[in-house]
């Protein structure tokens, strides 16, 4: 069986000791049925990889040991996601996939067409924390509360390029537009962001607006309508594997 990671909030060093709370300590000790002397990988965002093993397991929780480090600490990409939510079984998969897929931070935003208002950034925090212990992430996207996009916009900074998904299908695909005329350091350089938008689009002064921004490239996923969490998967992927951490 793989060794079980978990993300924990508290520093890891040699013989640090971990108080698991109720969740965790269920999951190793019922679920896994882990006992004393078993290994664990922890991560905190912060200190890299460590492997633990279990020390005491009582009915109220348990303890775990810092041994060694076992990966040094690594950042995502400066890779941003604004989506607009979409109904519950949907927005959890946009945020479960980005964290698979490496994105470092997350904006939900709302526009005039967005099916959901009502966002809880701590049930999607933890929808991200299984996906990042699952897929050896060192580090947990911050996820931030539902904001309008105009608002958003408005305190951007103009030094991260936007790759607006615009269905209307005048765009450049993906791969182009990241390269430009001038390099990867047109598109975004050290850092980048994508906005996907809601199931029903975007209305048309938004669209506007947003090819007027000066820091906004906007750009085609091809010649079918996407749903958002399609669309999410599919720009994600091409932007990683041409400007992120794919790229050999």
């Amino acid at each position: 069986m793989p060794v079980p990671r978990l993300f924990v909030a508290t520093p890891l060093a040699p013989a640090a000791e971990i108080e698991l709370g109720d969740a965790q300590a269920r999951y190793l000790t019922s679920v896994l049925r882990l006992g004393p002397g078993a290994r664990v990988l922890l991560f905190n965002g912060a200190d890299g990889e460590w492997s633990a093993e279990v020390g005491s397991v009582g009915k109220r929780g348990a303890t775990l040991v810092c041994r060694e480090a076992t990966r040094p600490q690594i950042l995502s990409p400066d890779l941003l996601l604004l989506f607009a939510p979409v109904k519950r079984a949907g927005t959890d998969l946009i945020v479960e996939k980005a964290t698979e897929l490496g994105v470092r931070t997350l904006q939900p935003v709302l526009t005039r067409r967005t099916q959901s208002e009502s966002v809880r950034t701590d049930r999607l925090r933890a929808i991200a924390i299984e996906a990042a212990e699952q897929t050896e992430r060192l580090d947990v996207p911050e996820i931030f509360e539902a904001t309008p996009l105009g608002k958003v916009l408005g305190r951007w900074d103009a030094t991260r390029r936007l790759l607006f998904a615009d269905e209307a299908g005048d765009a450049r695909s993906v791969p182009p537009a990241l390269a430009g005329n001038g390099g990867p350091a047109e598109a975004g350089g050290t850092n980048m962001a994508l906005l996907i938008g809601p199931e029903g689009g975007f209305e048309p002064d938004e669209r506007r607006m947003l090819r007027a921004l000066a820091f906004v490239t906007p750009v085609s996923l091809g010649p079918r309508i996407l749903r958002a969490e399609t669309a999410v998967i599919a720009a994600l992927a091409l932007i990683q594997a041409h400007w992120g951490d794919w790229q050999g």
